[in-house]
């Protein structure tokens, strides 16, 4: 039963169109199609009276004329604005080799010029040889010598041949004196003229004796052409397909399946760009492609890393068999790296997706990083603290951003960060992991606080029970930003049992957190189930590797099955630093070449972020009573050896002299790694430390050590006031 047609004020009656629609036939037992039958469209809609016919009716004669192709307007080349930036800088490469190509190839055109200027020459005289010769004449002359002789009596003939023998010889005198005048006047004009008369001259008379003397398979210039690092067709495409078994073999090539392109091969940018469909009955799917990689690389003869490969999702036009691919002419990967705009700015707000890299084809690759927690990996030296840092950057440019950080390596590259850092554990000794630990324990306090104070908030303030940009000023609830690296050093340094209980607090502010403004930044070289356990990489949202050693290790920082599906860390060399695979998602991926941001350039910005929270009220923690910091900020030069032994000490009162000196060669070896206690008491006198006892007592061992109060003693005292 259908609902009555209902009268809408200011539209008339509208039908309801299930009243237009034929009756389904009862009678039919087979399968419904998913596919659209023009016999039970929507017939009509009725608004005021009139019929509006609906387009894809069976009986309506328009319904070809007006069907909209599922095609796109624009040209491949033109569909995005980094395409159209890339191809033209494509074409400018282009023309300047092209310039660079006949350029140096001047001297031998000029050359081939003046031969085909001499032919040319040579054909225009003999050309007009006959007019010059007169022998338009010399045909009457010999006509009537040949009569003459013929009748040597006839006077009235001798004397016609005379006559006509007579104006041969004058017309013969004066075409080749008006000939010699004018080459000799013009000779003498050319000597006279200015050079840039002299050349224009030259090249009005020897441009058009060079084109009469050109011959028929004559090639003035060189066919210059770039040649292509890597060439590509559809042939090579379905060949390549058919050697990694993706397509069946045919009896003969009209038999074998094929790829339908979409679109290409074309060149793009500099590389070739290809979208197609894999034949239906064959069994393949787009991951399947993505899985061959390297097989389709080794046919197309590239290596792996030139081949960008990705599923066209139905949302973009595609299907399950649709893939996307783009084949660089060399490693996309290398060259000078990107400095990041960060460098520049001087606010950022976390709420704003993080600039972080740039893809193979030059799109600027940007990450939200608000109710998400990231995790990166990979080995040593291949730009992952670097990487990471990237992503707590941007935070120390937002002063409602509270940092909490922990480097388990105890090294150089987070020092900048105990000017800002709320909380700063450095290093994975036994006080460092206890102050871990506290950290740890602060965090899941405040994220409990916070739930609290959301929980009883109205939803007109707060609509989803999460942390809004208004909130964070209004409730002073500032993002929270836990930074840990070299997880790995901290877990293998601690008890069974403490480990544990570190483990789960990291899952439950990994997995809690976000809602409360916990924006979670793990880092490890070592992803590993021992070094970071399976159940705390599992609940990251966005992850990051560098290169390792092979697909399993790629799995292990990118999630299970990544490699198969494309995403595969492995195939990175030690040439890649500071370029990794960054998962988004279940299906998302892409190889990015991150910004390079050193450490001058992040110690710069953690002293723009002391100033911008120093000026909203919200420098706290560690960072406010951090003397070295202070001293910074205030323009006062400390001794690098009080500083860095502050630092050393940053969760010790007190320290014996060896492990003092351990930590300070783990701070920098080049200036540390040659100094013993005698050298290290005498510079520390030198820079005004008064030790009050040369023995200290930890843990009931009493050795040689120092006290930090001793150390801090050497601070001006405004420093430790402020």
């Amino acid at each position: 039963m259908t609902e009555p047609a209902v009268q809408v004020p200011g539209m008339g009656t509208v039908h309801h169109l299930d009243d237009h629609r034929p009756a389904p036939d009862t009678t039919t037992t087979e399968p419904v199609s998913l596919a659209k039958d023009p016999a039970t469209a929507p017939a009509a809609v009725v608004v005021d009276g009139g019929e509006v016919e609906a387009v894809d009716r069976a009986d309506n004669p328009l319904a070809d004329w007006l069907t909209v192709p599922d095609a796109p307007v624009l040209p491949a080349w033109a569909r995005s604005a980094a395409s159209i930036r890339a191809n033209t800088a494509a074409f400018v490469r282009l023309g300047w080799w092209q310039a660079r190509y006949h350029g140096i190839r001047t001297p031998k055109y000029l050359v081939k010029t003046l031969l085909l200027a001499a032919r040319g020459f040579y054909r225009a005289a003999v050309g007009l040889w006959p007019t010059l010769s007169a022998q338009d004449h010399s045909a009457v002359v010999k006509a009537l010598r040949a009569q003459s002789r013929a009748k040597p009596e006839d006077v009235e003939l001798a004397a016609r041949l005379q006559f006509a023998h007579g104006i041969r010889t004058r017309t013969r005198r004066w075409r080749f004196g008006a000939a010699a005048v004018s080459v000799a006047a013009a000779t003498i004009g050319i000597i006279l003229a200015d050079p840039m008369v002299q050349t224009g001259i030259a090249t009005a008379v020897v441009t058009p004796l060079a084109y009469l003397g050109r011959g028929k398979e004559t090639q003035f210039l060189d066919q210059g052409a770039p040649p292509l690092r890597v060439d590509m067709s559809a042939q090579q495409l379905n060949d390549a397909l058919r050697a990694a078994g993706l397509l069946k073999s045919g009896r003969g090539d009209e038999d074998a399946p094929r790829v339908s392109c979409s679109m290409g091969p074309v060149r793009d940018g500099r590389g070739w760009a290809v979208i197609f469909d894999l034949p239906r009955g064959g069994g393949k799917t787009a991951s399947d492609v993505l899985a061959k990689r390297e097989v389709i690389a080794q046919e197309l003869g590239v290596d792996e890393i030139q081949v960008i490969m990705s599923r066209v999702r139905a949302a973009k036009g595609g299907n399950a068999g649709r893939v996307s691919m783009w084949v660089a002419d060399d490693d996309p990967y290398l060259g000078a790296p990107n400095p990041s705009p960060l460098v520049k700015a001087e606010t950022f707000s976390i709420w704003d997706p993080i600039p972080f890299g740039q893809d193979a084809r030059g799109n600027r690759i940007e990450v939200p990083v608000m109710w998400q927690s990231m995790f990166f990996g990979g080995l040593p030296r291949r730009g992952k603290t670097f990487t990471q840092r990237l992503m707590t950057a941007a935070g120390l440019l937002d002063a409602y951003v509270r940092h909490y950080v922990a480097d388990g390596k105890g090294g150089a590259d987070w020092m900048p960060m105990r000017a800002v850092a709320h909380r700063l554990v450095m290093g994975a000794e036994d006080d460092a992991i206890e102050a871990l630990k506290a950290m740890l324990a602060e965090l899941l306090m405040e994220m409990e606080r916070r739930f609290a104070i959301l929980r009883e908030l109205p939803t007109s303030i707060c609509p989803e029970g999460k942390l809004t940009p208004e909130l964070v000023k209004l409730k002073n609830l500032p993002v929270i930003f836990v930074t840990i690296d070299e997880l790995q050093e901290y877990f293998t340094a601690m008890e069974r049992e403490d480990r544990e209980q570190v483990i789960n607090d990291l899952c439950r502010i990994a997995r809690r957190g976000p809602a409360a403004g916990f924006v979670s930044n793990f880092a490890s070289q070592r992803p590993d189930a021992d070094s970071v356990p399976t159940k705390l990489r599992e609940i990251i949202t966005l992850r990051y590797s560098t290169q390792v050693v092979d697909k399993a290790s790629s799995d292990m920082v990118l999630g299970k099955g990544k490699a198969a599906q494309g995403a595969d860390a492995s195939v990175l060399s030690e040439d890649h630093v500071g370029t990794g695979v960054l998962v988004t998602g279940p299906a998302s991926y892409v190889t990015v070449r991150a910004d390079y941001l050193d450490g001058t350039g992040f110690a710069a910005l953690c002293a723009k972020g002391r100033a911008l929270r120093e000026a909203a009220g919200q420098l706290t923690g560690n960072a406010a009573g951090d003397v070295t910091a202070a001293a910074d900020a205030a323009g006062v030069q400390l001794a690098p050896i009080l500083s860095d032994a502050l630092e050393v000490m940053r969760h010790s009162p007190r320290m014996f002299t060896t492990d003092l000196i351990a930590g300070l060669v783990n701070l920098d070896e080049d200036i540390y790694g040659d100094f013993n206690a005698e050298r290290l008491a005498a510079e520390l006198e030198a820079a005004g430390v008064k030790r009050t006892s040369k023995q200290v007592k930890i843990s009931g061992t009493t050795l040689a050590g120092y006290q930090r109060r001793d150390i801090e003693g050497a601070v001006p005292a405004e420093l430790l006031l402020g």
